[in-house]
């Protein structure tokens, strides 16, 4: 069982993002991604996306190019419906890395950039601290001493 924290530092390696400062939200379904200037384009056929995205934590930008998976209605903070731009993509957290449905969505106000919901974390072993935030990082800096004393 592996047990993080409210908050953690993802990755989503098939677009180019690492390091991400992300909040765990049990009480989202979908995880989502801030994601500005969409733009929906073909390619060969097949529906795809074309966003930017910016993370406050290390003021990287980055523009990313993807398949479209589906779009769907989701709730909003506010608590209405609005339809959205679904991708799949790989998800790391910690040594594990496994395909999430991510939403797209305009975060600017928002504190986090991305959230993780409870679907992206189900069937994975994994346990949420709501007391606690970076746990992750903190097991990387204590590592096992080596060697003899």
């Amino acid at each position: 069982m592996l047990v993080i924290g409210w908050q953690e530092h993802v990755d989503l390696p098939l677009l180019g993002l690492t390091n991400l400062k992300s909040k765990i939200d049990t009480g989202a379904r979908t995880s989502a991604l801030h994601a500005s200037d969409i733009v929906e384009f073909d390619r060969d056929g097949v529906p795809w996306v074309r966003f930017h995205t910016r993370f406050d934590d290390d003021a990287r930008d980055t523009d990313v190019e993807c398949p479209i998976h589906t779009k769907r209605d989701i709730k909003n903070t506010s608590g209405i419906p609005e339809t959205r731009i679904i991708i799949r993509t790989k998800f790391r957290i910690s040594r594990r890395l496994w395909n999430i449905d991510l939403s797209l969505a305009e975060r600017t106000e928002m504190k986090f950039r991305m959230i993780v919901g409870r679907t992206a974390l189900r069937r994975h072993k994994i346990v949420v601290h709501p007391g606690k935030k970076d746990l992750l990082l903190k097991s990387k800096a204590i590592s096992p001493l080596k060697g003899n004393l």
